[in-house]
C-alpha cells in the first residue's frame, strides 16, 4: 500500500512542478499589444483560461493515477 501512495505524492509533485514551470517560463512573459490600452486585461483573461485548463487537466490526470493506484492496490 505504501508504495501506490509515495507513487501518487511523488506524481502529484512532478506535476506541480511541471504546472509552475509551464506557468513561469511560457505564460509569465506573454503579451497581447494590439488592443491599446486594455490589452493587459486581454492577456491576463488569457493566461487565467490557460491556468484553468491546465489546472483541470492536472486534476484529471491524478484521478486517473489514483484510481488505477487503488484499484491495483486492492486487487492485490
Amino acid at each position: 500500500m505504501k508504495s501506490g501512495l509515495y507513487g501518487f505524492l511523488f506524481a502529484m509533485w512532478v506535476l506541480i512542478i511541471l504546472g509552475g514551470g509551464i506557468m513561469v517560463i511560457l505564460l509569465g512573459p506573454f503579451t497581447i499589444q494590439q488592443f491599446g490600452e486594455f490589452h493587459w486585461i486581454i492577456a491576463s483573461g488569457i493566461k487565467v483560461t490557460i491556468a484553468l485548463i491546465l489546472v483541470v487537466i492536472w486534476i484529471l490526470i491524478l484521478s486517473k493515477l489514483k484510481n488505477w493506484i487503488f484499484k491495483k492496490e486492492l486487487n492485490s
